[in-house]
Formats: structure tokens, sequence, C-alpha cells
């Protein structure tokens, strides 16, 4: 009686055991190779050509940051309210863009940049009133937050998407008392990652370093040290990759290259594709860089029916690019992913013009 009683616990335990392994385990993989990306040890994009530039081992992205947006701000929280139903919902914000990522990923989307504490719901903005934390002030992790990131991170996942997940966002990150809080706040949000397995992410430690950061170590001199802490952090033997970004134009210091595995470009206020083609040129002369993939996480501009815009200037210099679309003065719903409410459709005349130069370029 007692060996039956210990063979049926057994069963128990490894019928358990597979429960739970097939409940993390991952299907998508990224990784690099020199300058390339690869997904589950395939180059992107393989064997693609465009007007005469290699597509292969680029990551075209676009700039999705607001797919946990909330805002614990009573005050201002009415600001992002839906126009059907007259009131902000942060778990409907998520559904929809946890909806629309395999509609992205058709027209060859294989990434986005999602940060934990979004971006400016206008585009742009000097003052942020709203709280859009998922870090107490301490730094540590509000479940609420998590549990909606771990809905797009498991899509993505399933799909075959890589997503950049940004850590911290300037005017959001003074809700962290102090240095000791975002090291926490780092080192939490990593193992959380990791501990839930995923395979398939990319770390910007924070959009632009050199904009209006309270902390000393999120700025561009000691920026570095928060690369080194996410490389750090490992699991069974694994670790994220990791960069961090600049403002529009800003070419990256020697100690973040140094330390980044891939580079974080901006072409915000570059309007000429002449000079992001020397943004890349230049990024690739500093004193510490190696061969490691260059790709633009974000860029306002368009022009997607000429045939020399920012997009295609990137991609004649073998450099991802990612498209950043706000909704602009007395603009419908559907405009921009940056506006809250987001339409994550693809239902503006940008949005189109975006995914179809996209498709077109990527041979989806």
């Amino acid at each position: 009686m007692k060996f039956k009683l210990f063979g049926f616990l057994c069963c128990i335990y490894l019928f358990s055991a597979v429960i739970a392994f097939s409940q993390t385990a991952r299907k998508t993989v990224v990784s690099i190779s020199t300058d390339k990306f690869l997904i589950n040890e395939k180059l992107t994009y393989a064997g693609q050509i465009w007007n005469g530039h290699t597509i292969e081992g680029l990551l075209m992205n676009s700039r999705m940051v607001q797919g946990i947006f909330d805002d614990l701000n009573p005050e201002t929280v009415s600001n992002w309210k839906y126009p059907d139903t007259k009131k902000w919902d942060s778990d409907r914000n998520t559904d929809e863009f946890v909806a629309n990522m395999p509609i992205w990923k058709s027209y060859g989307l294989l990434s986005f940049t999602i940060n934990l504490q979004g971006g400016s719901p206008f585009g742009y903005s000097q003052g942020q009133p709203w709280i859009n934390s998922p870090y107490t002030s301490e730094g540590e992790l509000k479940p609420e937050y998590f549990k909606r990131l771990e809905k797009i991170l498991d899509k993505a996942d399933e799909i075959g998407m890589v997503p950049i997940v940004g850590l911290f966002y300037f005017g959001q990150d003074d809700h962290l008392a102090n240095e000791k809080a975002v090291v926490n706040a780092v080192s939490n949000a990593v193992d959380w990652i990791l501990e839930k397995g995923y395979t398939n992410v990319l770390i910007e430690v924070n959009n632009e370093c050199n904009v209006r950061y309270d902390h000393e170590i999120l700025q561009p001199e000691r920026v570095h040290e928060l690369i080194e802490l996410v490389k750090s952090k490992q699991k069974d033997g694994r670790r994220l990759l990791v960069s961090t970004s600049y403002g529009g134009g800003t070419i990256p210091k020697e100690n973040v290259v140094q330390a980044s595995d891939f580079m974080l470009l901006h072409g915000n206020g570059v309007s000429d594709p002449d000079e992001i083609v020397k943004m890349v040129e230049k990024t690739r002369n500093v004193a510490s860089y190696k061969p490691m993939p260059i790709l633009f996480n974000e860029d306002d501009h368009f022009n997607f029916d000429q045939p020399k815009n920012n997009f295609t200037a990137a991609v004649s210099a073998y450099a991802s690019w990612g498209y950043f679309d706000y909704r602009m003065k007395d603009e419908g719903f559907e405009e921009g992913y940056q506006s809250v409410p987001v339409d994550w459709g693809i239902n503006s005349e940008r949005k189109k013009g975006f995914f179809e130069l996209l498709k077109e370029i990527t041979g989806y």
C-alpha cells in the first residue's frame, strides 16, 4: 500500500512539473551575431533585399510605449477617457494592444518599444502631472502593471516578436525616492523578466538618458552602470541584451557604446534623411564601438510616399528603423500610437503609410 501511495504521489509531482514547465516554456529567442539580429537562431528577414539594400538581420520596430499605461493621479486621469465610453480603462488599453499585435507582425513589424513608465501622451510635453509608474517610491514592483505587461510579453513570445522594454521615462523617474530606489527598480524588473523565462526581450534602460532625468545614475555619465547591472543578472546561464537611448540626433557616448549589446538612436529633430545616414556612420566611428546592431527606435518623420525619407535612409545605412507617431493638434482618435487613449489599429493615413512601406521593405 505504501509503495502504491508513493508511486501515486510521484505521478502527481511529475504531472505538476510538466504543467509548470509548459506554462513557462518559451517559443521565441532573440540573439545577436555581430551586427545582426536573429530570432530562434535564424536571421531576421532572411534573404530579403530591397532596392539593393540588405534587410537581413535588421529589426524593424515601432514606438508603442503606452501598452501598460495608467494614470494614478485622480486629477489628470480624465484626460485619457475613451471617446465612446467617456472613461479611461487600463485593461482595455492593454487588451486592444494585444489584439493588434498579430496585425502589426503581418506587415513585417518584428519589434516594438514598450516603456514601463510610458511616454508623453501629448507626444512632447514639459510638465508631466500624470502618474504612470510601475514602481513604488522604493523601487518595488506594482503587480497590476506587470500583470498587463505579462499579457503583452506572452503574446509577443507566442507570435515571434521582440519587445524592447524600456525601464524609465524622464518626468516619471522622480516618483522614485533616490538612487537606491532606481537600482532596486532595475533589479526587480529584470529579475521579474528572467523569472518569467522570457527569451525574446531586449532592454532599454531609459528613454533618452540625456533629457531631464532627476537621478544621476540615469544620466549619460553614469547610465552605463545600470546597463552593466542588467548584464550581471542571469537565470539558468542566460541574460538580457541591453542598451539605452539618447535624444534626437545625439550620438551615443563611449561609456554607453562600450557597455551596450546594441545601439539605440533617435531621429527626432533630424529632418534631412542624409543626416540619418551620418548618425549611423558617426556611431560606428565612436572609439569604443565594436560590430553590433544599430537601430532607431524613435523617429517622428514620415513622408513614406517619397523615395527618400528617414526610414529608407536608415535602411540604406544598414540600420533598423522605428516609427514614432502621436496625435497632433485637432486630430482624431485614430491618429498616433503614443497619444492616450490609443487606437492600436492601423486606421490613419500615417499609420497606413508606415505599414505599407514596412511591408514592401521587409517582403512580408
